[in-house]
C-alpha cells in the first residue's frame, strides 16, 4: 500500500510540472481563460497585497514539497531542490518573449520564494530531528 501512494505521489510530481510547464508557456492565461473567459485576466485565487504573485508562492511551494516527498534522500532532494529553482527561474524569464505574457519580478520573486521556503524547512526539520 505505502509503494502505491509513493507511486502516486511521484507521478502528481510529475504532471505538476507538466502543467506547471504548460501555463508558463501559453501565451495568455489559461487560467483566467477558464474563470473569466478571458485570456488577458490573470486570476488572483487569494486577496492580497502582493496581488497573483501568491499563487507563484503557493505552486512551488505545493511543487517542491512533493519533490522532497519524492526525494524522500537529501542528495536527491538538493538535486531537485536546484532543479526547481533554476525552472522557477527561467520560466519567469521565457515571459520576455512569449506573447501575451509579461516578465514580472513579484512573481520570479515568488517562485524563488516558494522553492526555497521548503528548501529551509527541511533544513530546520532535519537539524531538530
Amino acid at each position: 500500500m505505502k509503494n502505491n501512494i509513493s507511486k502516486s505521489i511521484v507521478y502528481l510530481y510529475y504532471l505538476s510540472l507538466v502543467v506547471l510547464f504548460f501555463i508558463y508557456l501559453f501565451p495568455g492565461s489559461i487560467i483566467g481563460y477558464l474563470l473569466y473567459g478571458n485570456l488577458d485576466k490573470q486570476p488572483i485565487l487569494i486577496n492580497n497585497p502582493v496581488g497573483n504573485s501568491i499563487n507563484h508562492f503557493f505552486y512551488f511551494f505545493y511543487l517542491t514539497f512533493l519533490g522532497l516527498i519524492c526525494n524522500l534522500s537529501e542528495k536527491k532532494f538538493i538535486s531537485s531542490f536546484l532543479f526547481l529553482f533554476l525552472v522557477s527561474f527561467f520560466l519567469e524569464l521565457f515571459h520576455f518573449f512569449i506573447p501575451n505574457r509579461a516578465f514580472e519580478l513579484n512573481d520570479l520573486l515568488a517562485n524563488i520564494s516558494g522553492v526555497v521556503t521548503v528548501f529551509f524547512l527541511f533544513k530546520i526539520k532535519k537539524r531538530l530531528i
